[in-house]
């Protein structure tokens, strides 16, 4: 199971030197990879709750966000090795067009080390500052898809969709990675599953309980053979977002919640189901709010796995 961790880009610790120095860190690590999300917004009177907090406000750190893609072009040209991928970029705030330009040049520029993990987003604030609907956004997710891989993989290029239209072009250039940089999809519907296991090369969840990750696992794989495809070749990249105490949390905790100790059987659980890889996000651990704080989790989660 490869193993992969979050940049300081969002929150207190958020800065340039921070985040190249925690790149430079993990690539030394032995991490597989490196991460960055996406917010747009701290809206002061959220029209959406937050799922991940128990009143449904955001957490503090959203109020301090780089963009994602610039972060990543950064990271990339000071290392030479580690993955760099996003967690998520949100679909229905980009043109397909334009996205799958930047994502090129990136691939190109970090010499084949680009991974993809691409979501639907949730929140009404943000789409109302984009100008997006959640109205059939899961077809325009399927259509945004194919434009992707048909502007990565023909020359030239011509697609004309229900939402989507490209002109015969030439558009270069193409990708390092063939045939173009893995896409992953965070799904948690059974739409959103067949949709990972029929045009992703991966499934991308977060926050959901062991059990639910296994049954659901499997449904992938089911849905991928379904499809025709190789149930091996759709991989299960987990995030597992963490918070850290100093005292066992016990029965009924959150997975990725605890001490160490606890944190590791959440390891050793994800390992046994056959994920691919685990992304461990210390971001919003109380110990990971300063400079130095976010490079030592580094340390000792990498000493950890």
């Amino acid at each position: 199971m490869r193993i992969g961790t979050f940049l300081p880009q969002i929150g207190p610790a958020a800065n340039p030197k921070t985040i190249l120095e925690a790149a430079k860190r993990a690539e030394a690590l032995g991490y597989d990879s490196v991460w960055v999300t996406e917010r747009l917004l701290y809206p002061l009177e959220p029209q959406t709750r937050y799922l991940g907090t128990p009143d449904g406000s955001l957490p503090e750190a959203y109020k301090r966000v780089f963009d994602p893609l610039e972060t990543l072009t950064f990271v990339a040209a000071h290392t030479t090795r580690i993955a760099v991928g996003t967690s998520v970029l949100d679909i229905p705030y980009y043109n397909p067009v334009m996205l799958a330009r930047r994502l090129t040049t990136l691939d190109v520029f970090s010499e084949g080390r680009l991974r993809v993990g691409l979501g639907l987003g949730w929140s009404k604030d943000e789409y109302d500052a984009v100008g997006a609907t959640p109205r059939q956004r899961g077809r325009r997710a399927d259509e945004f898809l194919r434009v992707l891989k048909a502007i990565w993989t023909t020359d030239p290029v011509e697609f004309h969709g229900e939402f989507y239209q490209v002109p015969k072009s030439i558009i270069q250039p193409k990708p390092v990675q063939k045939p173009h940089p893995p896409l992953l999809l965070a799904a948690y519907t059974e739409r959103g599953l067949r949709r990972a296991a029929t045009l992703a090369n991966g499934w991308h969840p977060a926050g959901i309980p062991m059990e639910a990750l296994r049954q659901q696992t499997a449904t992938l794989k089911r849905f991928a053979e379904a499809a025709g495809r190789d149930p091996t070749a759709v991989e299960v990249v987990v995030r597992g977002n963490l918070s850290i105490t100093p005292k066992p949390l016990g029965q009924g905790r959150w997975m990725f919640s605890g001490t160490f100790e606890e944190i590791a059987e959440d390891i050793r659980a994800v390992r046994d189901i056959g994920v691919n890889e685990l992304i461990l996000d210390p971001t919003f651990s109380s110990d990971s709010q300063t400079a130095e704080g976010f490079l030592a989790s580094l340390e000792r989660l990498r000493r950890l796995v």
